[in-house]
């Protein structure tokens, strides 16, 4: 699950020497405009509706009859209270649900042709700490980047990232199922960080800034490796955002948009720098080229393993306490 959003470094004031609040991580032109977050927000709704959805289905008391241990969880909620922990210790519904209702299983995918098992599987939770965990991450993240770049480049990061994120989840996953919205989660990670790398010459305090993202993101690829955590949807998903933050979160030169204003006979600078109309190329030849590879490999039924004999540890590191075969979220 991605981690906590990090105070970035300032910006150079283009239009004159005030400086915002220490709690704002950009310092923008007076005429950029300021949005207002909608679109993340919704996004919380929904998962929160869709999980509430999911546990009327599932029904706990009414599949599971057993007089032993692990009986429902919370049997005060009715049809609402969760599956024993020894089945699910998220506090959630049982697999059996999420696999019938969307979640992320190659063999459906595959040779049954759900290929929207691929988008529905982002909106499933194994349970209430994975979704509260898992939105919280994105109200901290996802808020203040709607916030700065509005709600069509960030609605487009976070859909196309956590499909990224279930296609190469597909490639390396065969023996169990996977859910959550982490690989989505992951891509706004992955957008920040080539939106720093795009917009380098506009920050104060750029060393900062690019340590702490990236030890925000190597933390939580490395708790990817525990059981239960599909590593592979948040690498696919960061990949795509990381490329999609290239191509969507360019800022224009230092003061290109007061130029806009200028008479029409004075030779005006292009919007962006060139080494940022070279990494929008080369990030856009990228994308396509992964999501068509990875798509006719996913089709055809190749198992990415094979390719990748040493892959499968990017997932899961197997211990003598714990197994590597077993659900993922």
């Amino acid at each position: 699950m991605p981690g906590d959003d990090i105070e970035r470094g300032g910006v150079k004031s283009r239009t004159n020497n005030s400086y915002p609040s220490p709690s704002s991580p950009y310092l923008i032109e007076d005429n950029e405009t300021q949005w207002t977050s909608w679109l993340v927000p919704m996004f919380v709704v929904a998962n929160v509706a869709v999980f509430i959805v999911v546990m009327y289905i599932n029904d706990c008391p009414k599949h599971f009859h057993s007089r032993f241990e692990g009986k429902c969880v919370a049997r005060f909620l009715g049809r609402f209270s969760f599956e024993p922990l020894r089945d699910n210790p998220l506090f959630g519904p049982s697999s059996a649900t999420l696999k019938k209702l969307g979640a992320l299983e190659w063999e459906n995918v595959v040779h049954k042709h759900q290929g929207w098992r691929l988008v529905t599987c982002v909106w499933l939770h194994a349970g209430i700490i994975h979704l509260l965990a898992n939105m919280l991450c994105l109200v901290f993240i996802g808020i203040r980047l709607e916030q700065q770049f509005g709600f069509v480049r960030i609605g487009i990061i976070y859909l196309f990232s956590g499909f990224a994120g279930s296609v190469l989840s597909s490639l390396f996953i065969r023996n169990s199922i996977s859910v959550g919205a982490s690989g989505a989660l992951f891509g706004l990670l992955g957008a920040m960080l080539s939106e720093l790398i795009t917009n380098w010459a506009i920050y104060t305090n750029k060393a900062a800034a690019l340590s702490t993202l990236l030890f925000i993101i190597a933390i939580n690829l490395a708790i990817g490796i525990l059981p239960h955590v599909d590593n592979f949807a948040h690498i696919g998903g960061f990949l795509a955002g990381f490329l999609l933050g290239f191509i969507l979160l360019p800022r224009p030169r230092y003061g290109w948009l007061e130029r806009q204003n200028l008479p029409a006979n004075v030779r005006v600078k292009s919007k962006y720098k060139a080494y940022q109309y070279a990494l929008w190329l080369v990030s856009l030849v990228l994308l396509i080229a992964g999501f068509t590879v990875a798509l006719v490999m996913l089709f055809r039924g190749e198992n990415g393993n094979d390719r990748c004999s040493w892959c499968h540890y990017m997932s899961c590191v197997p211990t003598s306490r714990w197994d590597c075969d077993e659900n993922q979220l």
